[in-house]
Parts: C-alpha cells; structure tokens; sequence
C-alpha cells in the first residue's frame, strides 16, 4: 500500500502522536489530527480540535479515510502502587472508563459505520506486565495478557474489542503493545534508572516510522499483535519479529535517542 492515504490520528497532539503526524506527513500522507488541543504541525483545517465522546466530530474527522491510528487515551493509573487510605482513590470510573474504554468503542464503532478498512489501536507493555516481572524474557505476542493494574486491563479491553470487530465485521485491526516513550523529564529519569525500562524504551522516531509502516504495509488483514521498542540496550524485553514480518519494520535507534524531546 505504497500509494498516499488520508489517515485519522487521535491522540495527534500528544507526545507520540506528534511524532506520527510529522512521519506520515513527510512520507506524503494526508493526515487528519484528532485531540482536545490543536495538532503541531497541521493547519487547522486538518485538526479536529474535539474529544472523542462527541461522536459527530470523530465521524466527521473519518470521513473518508483509509486508515485510523488510534493513540488517545489516559496514558496511567493516577496512583501506582495504590495508596493506602485515606489516599488510596483511583481514576477509573473518572477517566479511564470513558477515556479509554468507552472512547475505544467509539473509534471501533466509527470505523465499522464509514467503511474504513484498517486500524492501528495501541495497546501498552503493561498488559503483560506479570510476565516481565517474572523475567519471561522475550514476552511474545501470543503470551496471554498479565496486567499490571486497572490502566493496563483498559487496553486488554482494547485488545479484545479489536479482536471483535476484525472477526465480526471484516476490519483489519492492528494491534500494538507499545514502549514507553517518556512524556516529561520525571519520566526520563525513571528510564535512566532502571535496565528493564531502558529495554523497553521507544523513541519518538522509531515510534513515527512504526505507525507509518502500519499505514503502508501490503498485507495487512485480519487481527494480530505486535510489539513496539527501540533496539534494546541490555536483554530483548519483546518479541518484534511479527513486527519485522507483518509490517517490515525494525527499531533503529536505542535509548536514550530523542527522549528528551518533549
């Protein structure tokens, strides 16, 4: 699928997305943003400045594209470890239900009513969380989802609910457990801190390149899912061999390349 695609991305303002709005307009694609704040890089004609639960704007901003990436979300759990009480809430009902679950439903449902025939949803490491912590190194994408917490068992729904609509309705669905490309400073330093997180480290461009190789693979179809780091530093954390034969894709840079560009 070499040909130029008008391609939907929410999340488009947010630290990856940007790194996916600059990749795919540098490969000639036609990209529709799609957040609550305006999209870098656009001109506003091309960003739907709008939440996901005003279904009108998101079928709106859909019409007539080729493929959707779906990147917003709540990124986390409010609290984790969760806190003893008196401290102990958390954001679930708050923000990830509506944000993650029942925006998810949304995307899917968009897809379905116009006819778009290719979907990136993006999942997270922390849904096999259990396996890393036991050092089931490398997790594969048939390792059975393992959460870390409630953030993480909102992208197991994700996970599912493509899953779903690849099977009932004939969407192909690409599904990505992602690495972590840090957001903030405190962030960086917690990569810089630990081995593991350093393993599962994604800089913003070999992020940008990933989601292009999804926009552009010829065989795409059905369900699957695929991991998403850069090259590891220390011990292959994941699997991305499907990622190198679904979509001919392989990581270029290691950590900490671009991480500090926020």
């Amino acid at each position: 699928m070499k040909t130029k695609q008008r391609v939907l991305v929410t999340g488009s303002a947010g630290r990856i997305g940007r790194a996916v709005v600059k990749e795919l307009h540098a490969r000639g694609h036609h990209v529709i943003g799609f957040d609550i704040r305006p999209t870098p890089g656009l001109p506003a004609a091309q960003s739907e400045v709008a939440g996901l639960a005003d279904v009108a704007a998101l079928r709106r901003a859909a019409s007539g594209c080729h493929g959707l990436i779906h990147l917003a979300a709540t990124p986390d759990d409010i609290h984790y470890p969760r806190q003893l009480p008196p401290n102990d809430d958390d954001n679930f009902v708050s923000e990830l239900v509506p944000n993650n679950i029942v925006a998810t439903y949304n995307v899917m449902e968009a897809v379905r009513s116009i006819g778009i025939s290719r979907v990136v949803l993006t999942s997270t490491g922390q849904v096999i969380d259990g396996h890393l912590k036991a050092g089931q190194f490398p997790v594969t994408p048939s390792s059975p989802p393992k959460p870390r917490y409630l953030y993480a068992c909102t992208k197991v729904f994700l996970e599912a609910l493509g899953q779903v609509y690849a099977k009932e309705h004939g969407i192909a669905v690409l599904v990505v457990r992602l690495g972590w490309c840090p957001r903030d400073s405190g962030q960086v330093n917690e990569i810089a801190g630990g081995e593991l997180f350093q393993d599962v480290f994604i800089s913003p461009g070999d992020a940008g390149r990933f989601f292009a190789a999804a926009v552009e693979a010829d065989s795409l179809s059905g369900y699957s899912i695929v991991y998403a780091t850069s090259r590891f530093t220390h011990q292959l954390r994941y699997d991305l061999s499907e990622s190198k034969r679904i979509l001919n894709w392989e990581p270029r840079e290691t950590w900490p390349s671009g991480a500090s560009e926020f």
